[in-house]
């Protein structure tokens, strides 16, 4: 099956200008933020959002060079969410690495997490196309929201399917569209945009219903990331909300009692309680009927093999094991 690496290698050189502008766009006069901010960058990732930006923009035959400048934005403003999260959830590790907030302590995550926004938005205004700052404000706007309102279900137990997909369409969906969107604006494709978002919108829920399918499933090392960190916030995630609606009195109880306080102590017992309940086949489905979803939506676009790429991105989100 096609990897993540083969469709990456169909815009290498996109992406390795989108890295200079990446690099270039990090220099400060101010030695921490260049040093965390390398830091960040080196520790690398999927960088999945740019490379959307840079495949859609392929596939609509874009002759320009601002999807380099707006695929360096929308990792920007992911690596910022990435840094504010991890100060927020209180993370020690992410892409197999200690994460910034474990090695230069909060303060310098959230005020680097602050220069990459702020950083971002200067980029956009050189950009000078009012869409692509409309879409990425708004964006942006929706992914602190949805931070929020993670944090509200945060040790609230009584959580449900619909609190929670809210929470990861504004959290982390949001961004895949934006990314896919950026293409067609670029290109002055304004028909293209609604396909396109909903087909980012259903790439990225894919995404985060696997990542919480595999928090709880998958080996710490191969993840990047320790497993049941979700269970240790005290987060419900879908596997946890179904599994407390499918098990027991005494099930539900100890769910209950781990989403309420945190911690590890009970991560066996509640991997069993996950499994004899089913809810990782049921996460990875709704994963799966997303994915599908988002693959509809490419039928408007040009028949090229950037297009086949963006629809085996779909089936690499359910697929994957990390």
């Amino acid at each position: 099956m096609t990897d993540i690496k083969q469709i990456s290698h169909l815009v290498e050189d996109d992406f390795a200008k989108t890295n200079a502008v990446i690099l270039d766009q990090l220099k400060s006069d101010v030695a921490l933020v260049n040093q965390l901010g390398n830091y960040i960058v080196a520790a690398g990732g999927k960088r999945l959002r740019p490379l959307l930006v840079l495949m859609v923009a392929n596939a609509l035959d874009y002759k320009g060079t601002d999807h380099h400048k707006a695929a360096a934005i929308v990792e920007f403003i992911h690596t910022a969410t990435l840094l504010h999260d991890d100060v927020v959830d209180e993370s020690d590790r992410r892409r197999g690495k200690e994460t910034a907030n474990a090695l230069f302590g909060n303060a310098a995550s959230v005020l680097v997490g602050d220069f990459l926004y702020s950083r971002a938005f200067q980029m956009m205004v050189e950009l000078d196309k009012m869409q692509v700052m409309r879409i990425l404000a708004d964006t942006t706007n929706q992914i602190a929201a949805g931070e929020v309102l993670q944090l509200m279900n945060c040790n609230d137990p009584d959580t449900s399917i619909d609190d929670y997909f809210k929470v990861i369409k504004n959290k982390t969906a949001i961004l895949f569209a934006a990314a896919c969107r950026l293409g067609a604006v670029l290109t002055d494709n304004e028909e293209l945009e609604t396909p396109l978002h909903e087909f980012g919108m259903h790439l990225g829920l894919a995404f985060q219903l696997m990542d919480d399918a595999l928090d709880y499933s998958a080996d710490s090392e191969e993840l990047g990331k320790n497993v049941g960190d979700d269970l240790a916030e005290g987060k419900p995630t879908l596997p946890l909300i179904y599994a407390k609606q499918q098990t027991d009195e005494k099930g539900q109880k100890l769910i209950t009692e781990c989403i309420e306080n945190g911690g590890l102590d009970h991560l066996e017992e509640i991997q069993n309680i996950i499994k004899e309940t089913g809810a990782i086949e049921y996460t990875t489905t709704k994963a799966q009927s997303h994915a599908n979803f988002a693959k509809s939506q490419l039928a408007k676009l040009p028949d090229n093999q950037f297009v086949t790429a963006l629809a085996q991105l779909a089936d690499l989100a359910v697929q994957r094991s990390h």
